[in-house]
């Protein structure tokens, strides 16, 4: 069976139940769902029925006019929903996940045990795969962002066994899966963006001079979320390193949690006490919608993502890249799967991390002729991460359940 055989399978497609579908409020996981989506409406695959958490704006998308794919909100949200979330975690504490989580499942699966479904899919949420094997479900697909199911994973054996395919993001991913068993069922499905979006030959709407820089400045950019472990703190400290060349600049792009714009946490007002010394240079944007942040990207020179974690496959490190932007990255989870030695410096988040961080910076912004060499690297490795890839390669994975 293959994509242009037009197979026809029944699937339910389940997240966390955090963010609403169409993904009117941005998110990873569910703008990739998207794209499985609109893959589906278009070349007319399989029946898909997608389950989210109800929200206005997703109730009322053009998406939902499909013949193909079909949307079951769950009300979370409304007063007599938030009370009945209450309740039930007072009557079932203790289980996989808290409350919310755990009262959006049972809702969904009130409606999926009535349903015949040729596969369920389930997008970061292994605990689901267990609630779902307690009640005799075995064709089930789970695919994971992040290193969620591992030896160390509560039930993880039980999850393992219950599951007919695992797609993770990385490399790095599927080796955490692989210490429960090493099985051919693991398989590596990197993230996609959509290139269209993200493209240096866009035009510029967004100008440096909007937002204080000069046409004549280095500009460096950082984007993702304000926390310790992305490394921010780290690259305002190399900042301060390259004291004697005024005109690099840094543009700081987030917020400690997703579109939270309103609140600082302690750490992002820890980051703004360290760059007062050196204001003039570092810009905080504050959290920028994903819909705008490629204008962003297009000012600037060079991208750092300096990961202190195993980051398991940042989209922000394909979205630069697909930018044709140099990178000054970690060799941290997924993210030397991402990219090459041709397109980024890859550094140790060792006791030398500042030092290097600040004479990797120096080297790209004294040999523009390495950024172009560098850049063009980038355009080219950002067909590899394309959503029309991941669609593609997703579909034929949950194919080849049917063989």
């Amino acid at each position: 069976m293959s994509l242009e055989n037009n197979v026809t399978m029944k699937l339910a497609i389940l997240t966390s139940g955090m963010l609403p579908i169409p993904a009117v409020q941005g998110g990873a996981v569910e703008n990739k769902i998207d794209f499985l989506l609109e893959y589906n409406d278009r070349v007319k695959l399989h029946d898909i029925t997608v389950y989210s958490p109800w929200n206005k704006k997703a109730s009322e998308h053009p998406a939902l006019s499909s013949d193909v794919n079909h949307y079951v909100f769950i009300d979370v949200s409304s007063f007599k929903a938030r009370l009945a979330r209450r309740l039930y975690g007072y009557l079932h504490s203790g289980e996989y996940y808290n409350y919310f989580i755990e009262y959006y499942f049972e809702k969904v699966y009130a409606h999926l045990k009535n349903q015949n479904y040729d596969c369920i899919y389930l997008d970061n949420c292994p605990g689901y795969v267990y609630k779902l094997s307690q009640r005799g479900y075995k064709k089930i697909v789970l695919r994971l962002g992040n290193d969620l199911l591992n030896s160390k994973t509560k039930y993880n054996e039980l999850i393992f066994n219950n599951l007919s395919k695992i797609l993770t993001c990385s490399n790095f991913v599927r080796e955490k899966v692989a210490t429960i068993q090493s099985d051919k069922k693991i398989q590596t499905l990197y993230n996609g963006i959509n290139i269209k979006t993200f493209s240096s030959t866009n035009k510029q709407q967004k100008r440096r001079t909007d937002i204080g820089l000069s046409e004549d400045d280095f500009v460096m950019v950082y984007t993702g979320r304000l926390n310790k472990e992305k490394g921010v703190s780290e690259l305002i400290d190399a900042m301060l390193a390259i004291h004697d060349k005024p005109n690099i600049k840094l543009m700081i792009i987030g917020s400690p949690f997703f579109g939270n714009v309103a609140n600082e946490d302690d750490f992002v007002r820890g980051l703004k006490q360290k760059a007062k010394e050196i204001k003039d240079r570092i810009v905080f944007t504050g959290f920028i919608p994903h819909s705008q942040l490629a204008q962003y990207l297009k000012m600037s020179d060079i991208a750092v993502i300096p990961s202190l974690w195993d980051d398991p496959c940042p989209n922000t490190v394909l979205e630069a890249q697909a930018m044709g932007l140099p990178l000054i990255t970690t060799c941290r989870g997924g993210i030397p799967e991402e990219v090459t030695d041709k397109n980024a410096i890859l550094l140790e988040t060792d006791e030398h991390f500042v030092d290097n961080l600040a004479a990797a910076i120096l080297d790209l912004y004294e040999h523009p002729e390495k950024r172009q060499q560098m850049a063009s690297v980038s355009l080219e490795r950002a067909s590899l991460f394309t959503k029309e890839n991941y669609t593609k390669n997703f579909f034929g994975a949950i194919e080849e359940l049917n063989r």
